[in-house]
């Protein structure tokens, strides 16, 4: 089974996500969906283990998946991620509004705005070809960043042979 490389996976999630508008509503519903998802499995905790909840698990995967790609992306990953659960946190203590319910709310909005910028780029979402694309959004935007900043992210070739 060959395994993509970094490149390959954003080279794959760009396909269809090349119009403005489309692009323009990731930056803001694949963020707030990240979020809603580690919220709503906040609330789930681990049997067994009072202090590990589902959104722990899904950070651990997700980030050694990241890692896996790619190490630089991955730390960014590791501050994206930790700003996600602060806000989660606070969310937590400074609303009046359960966690559960505001993830939920959101992440209905959230999706009605992702279809509505695929239905805009005439290309239907990536995860429906591989549900790994859920995981590559995140990181496709940060690769952005990335490139704007200077910060190489891609694995060398000696760096693949290790």
């Amino acid at each position: 089974m060959m395994h993509k490389s970094i490149q390959q996976w954003l080279d794959a999630y760009s396909v269809s996500h090349r119009h403005p508008i489309n692009k323009l509503i990731h930056w803001v519903a694949v963020p707030t969906i990240m979020w809603t998802v580690l919220a709503l499995l906040w609330e789930v905790a681990w049997p067994g283990l009072p202090l590990l909840n589902l959104a722990g698990v899904l950070i651990i995967i997700s980030l050694a998946f990241y890692w896996h790609l790619s190490p630089r992306l991955a730390v960014g990953m590791i501050g994206i991620t930790a700003l996600q659960v602060a806000l989660l946190l606070w969310h937590q203590n400074a609303s009046a509004l359960p966690l559960w319910q505001t993830a939920l709310i959101l992440f209905v909005i959230a999706w009605v705005f992702q279809f509505l910028g695929h239905k805009i780029e005439g290309a239907k979402p990536s995860f429906f070809e591989d549900v790994q694309f859920l995981l590559i959004g995140p990181v496709w935007l940060l690769s952005f960043l990335y490139q704007k900043l200077g910060i190489e992210y891609r694995r060398t070739s000696s760096s693949l042979a290790s």
